[in-house]
C-alpha cells in the first residue's frame, strides 16, 4: 500500500447548502468530484486526523463507490479509525448516535434525504460535527472555500475494503470498523421508551399497524424494533428491503406521495396506526384511522404528552421549532411553563440549544422530529413516541389529537410549494415580499387580519450570539395567524418557493374543517403581497402539504 498525491482541479458547484451538497448522481460520478469534496473535508476539519470518523449512507445508487473513495482518502489523511455501517448503510439518526457514542470527531453521511435515487436521480454528501449534528454554516462556508482552491488530494492505493460483513481491517495506519448500527440504535430506543408497555398494549388491544420504509434505509431498523422487539407480525412492514433506487419510489413520507398507506388507514376497517420514514430515516409521517397528523401538530402532541415516556417523566427542558413550523408547540410550551425557541430552517440550528441543555424536543414542519439524545431528526423516534402515547393513554390517534385541539385550539396549517422555479424568479418574488412587508405593522390587510409584526427573520443564537439573517419573511397577525415566505434549496435543480399559512381556531365547533377553506383568506393576502401567480405564470401551487 502507498499514499498517492493526485492532481485535480476545483468544481465550481461544490457548495454545501443547509442540507449538505446535493446534485444529480451523474455530477458526483464525474472524475475526482467525490475525492475533491472528501479531501476538502479533511482539510477543513483537521481534528479528524488521528480521531474517529463515522461513515455511511442511505444505500442509494453510487453510495458503495463513494464510500470506498472516502475510506481511502481518510486513510491517506491520517484518520485514526473510521466506523462504517455494514454495506455502507447507515441511517442519519443512527450516524449521529454513533458519532456521540464513540466520541468521534465527526461523520460523513451520503444521502439526498427524501429525494429519489438512481443513476438519473439525486445524490448527496454532508458533514456532521463532533456533537453528531450537521456542521454549522461557518464550517460549511470554510468547506466551500476549500473546494474552490483544491488542486490535489491524497489517497491510498489499497484495495477496496469488504464492508459486507462485520469485521475490522487496516488501511495504512487507519482501522476500518464495519458495524451493525441497528443494534446500537435499538438499544438507544429501548432506553427511551416503554417497550414492555407498548408490546402489552399491542397484544391486548389487537392494534393493527403498518410501517412503510419506502425501500430505503429504515427497513432493517424497523424489522428489529417492530418485529423482533415489539413482536408485531412481519406483514406490519412495507417496502422494508433497502434498494439503491428505492424501488422507483419517491421516499418522502407525506400524504400526497404515500397514497397507498393513507388509503389503508381510512374507514371502519382501516389501520389503527400507520407510519412511514424517508430515504435516510430522519423524517416521519404519522397516521391514525381517518386522520393524518400534521408534523406541526405531532410536535405539539409529543410535547404535551411527555409524561408518558420514561425518559422524559421528569419533564422537558424546552422545545424548539423552525420558523416554517406552526406555533402549536408554543402554546403547549406556555402551558408547561417551559421555553419554546423559534429558529431558522435547518436542523443544525437546534444543535447549540440541545448541547446547552436548553431544549429536549425539536421539530420542523417538513416531517422532522427529534430529541436531545442525538443531534439529528429521527423518524423512528417519532413513531415510537406515538406508540408510547397510544399505549399509555389507551386511546386511538384521532382521539388523542382531538382532545389536544379541544384543550389548546387547532393550528390549521399548510404549505404551498412552487417547485423548480428559475432562481431569479424566486429571488424576485422574495424581494417583492420583503419590500412590501416593511412597515406593515398595525395595518389591516383584510377584515380581521391586523398585522402585529412583519419582518425578514434574523436569528440570534442564544448560546453563542451568532446571527443568521434573511431566514424567511414573516407576517404575524394579531389573531395569531401567520404567513411565512421562504426559498428552499433542498432539491438538486432550481429553486422552490415555499409559502406557509397558519390560522388558529379556538372554537370547539370549528375543529374539523378543511384546512384549505380555513386559510383561504391568508392565501389571498399572499397573492396580493407577492404576485406569485403573475411572476411564475402558474395558477396554483405545484404541491399543497
Amino acid at each position: 500500500m502507498a499514499i498517492l498525491t493526485i492532481q485535480t482541479k476545483p468544481y465550481e458547484d461544490q457548495k454545501p447548502g443547509t442540507s449538505g451538497l446535493r446534485k444529480k448522481t451523474k455530477v458526483f460520478m464525474q472524475p475526482n468530484y467525490v475525492a475533491n469534496f472528501a479531501q476538502a473535508t479533511f482539510n477543513t476539519f483537521p481534528d479528524m486526523q488521528g480521531s474517529i470518523v463515522v461513515l455511511g449512507g442511505d444505500g442509494r445508487f453510487y453510495n458503495d463507490r463513494a464510500i470506498q473513495v472516502i475510506i481511502k482518502i481518510a486513510a491517506a489523511n491520517g484518520v485514526g479509525r473510521i466506523i462504517v455501517g455494514r454495506d455502507g448503510v447507515l441511517s442519519t439518526p443512527a450516524a449521529s448516535l454513533l458519532i456521540r457514542k464513540n466520541e468521534a470527531a465527526g461523520g460523513i453521511i451520503l444521502s439526498a434525504s427524501h429525494n429519489p435515487a438512481g443513476p438519473d436521480e439525486d445524490f448527496g454528501i454532508k458533514v456532521n460535527a463532533s456533537n453528531g449534528g450537521p456542521a454549522m454554516p461557518a464550517d460549511t462556508d470554510r468547506l466551500f472555500e476549500a473546494c474552490k482552491t483544491i488542486d490535489s488530494y491524497l489517497i491510498s492505493d489499497a484495495p477496496d475494503v469488504d464492508i459486507s460483513r462485520l469485521h475490522e481491517a487496516v488501511i495504512e495506519n487507519m482501522a476500518v470498523q464495519v458495524v451493525d448500527s441497528v443494534e446500537d440504535y435499538a438499544i438507544a430506543m429501548q432506553d427511551l421508551f416503554d417497550f414492555d408497555g407498548i408490546k402489552s398494549y399491542i397484544k391486548s388491544s389487537g392494534l393493527r399497524m403498518k410501517f412503510d420504509a419506502m425501500n430505503a434505509v429504515t427497513g432493517p431498523y424497523a424489522r428489529k424494533i417492530f418485529v423482533d422487539l415489539l413482536e408485531l407480525p412481519e406483514d406490519c412492514l412495507m417496502n422494508a428491503v433497502p434498494k439503491d433506487d428505492f424501488g422507483g419510489l419517491h421516499p418522502e413520507p407525506m400524504p400526497s406521495v404515500n397514497t397507498v398507506l393513507v388509503e389503508m388507514a381510512k374507514g371502519p376497517a382501516g389501520l389503527d396506526f400507520a407510519a412511514a420514514c424517508d430515504g435516510d430515516g430522519d423524517r416521519n409521517m404519522i397516521l391514525g384511522r381517518d386522520i393524518f397528523v400534521s408534523p406541526c401538530d405531532s410536535l405539539a402532541v409529543l410535547a404535551a404528552n411527555y409524561f408518558t415516556v420514561p425518559a422524559y417523566k421528569d419533564g422537558l427542558n424546552g422545545v424548539a421549532r423552525t420558523i416554517a413550523t406552526s406555533a402549536a408547540a408554543d402554546t403547549v410550551a406556555k402551558d408547561l411553563r417551559i421555553p419554546c425557541y423559534e429558529t431558522p430552517v435547518g436542523w443544525k440550528f437546534f444543535g447549540n440549544l440541545l448541547d446547552a441543555g436548553m431544549v429536549t424536543l425539536c421539530g420542523e414542519e417538513s416531517f422532522g422530529t427529534g430529541a436531545d439524545y442525538i443531534r439529528e431528526k429521527d423518524g423512528l423516534f417519532a413513531v415510537l413516541f406515538w406508540l408510547n402515547i397510544i399505549a399509555a393513554r389507551q386511546m386511538p390517534v384521532k382521539d388523542i389529537v382531538t382532545q389536544h385541539w379541544m384543550k389548546y385550539g387547532r393550528n390549521y396549517y399548510c404549505r404551498h410549494d412552487y417547485v423548480g422555479l428559475p432562481k431569479e424568479v424566486g429571488d424576485e418574488i422574495m424581494a417583492l415580499a420583503r419590500e412590501k412587508v416593511a412597515g406593515l405593522a398595525g395595518q389591516e390587510l383584510s377584515p380581521g387580519y391586523v398585522v402585529q409584526k412583519a419582518d425578514d427573520f434574523a436569528y440570534t443564537d442564544p448560546v453563542d450570539n451568532s446571527v443568521a439573517a434573511n431566514q424567511g419573511i414573516r407576517i404575524i397577525f394579531e389573531n395569531r395567524a401567520r404567513i411565512v415566505f421562504r426559498l428552499s434549496g433542498t432539491g438538486s435543480v432550481g429553486a422552490t418557493l415555499r409559502v406557509y399559512l397558519e390560522e388558529v381556531v379556538i372554537d370547539h365547533d370549528r375543529l374539523d374543517l378543511e384546512v384549505g377553506d380555513v386559510v383561504a383568506g391568508l392565501a389571498k393576502i399572499v397573492q396580493d403581497i407577492a404576485l406569485i401567480n403573475q411572476k411564475t405564470g402558474r395558477t396554483k401551487p405545484d404541491t399543497v402539504v
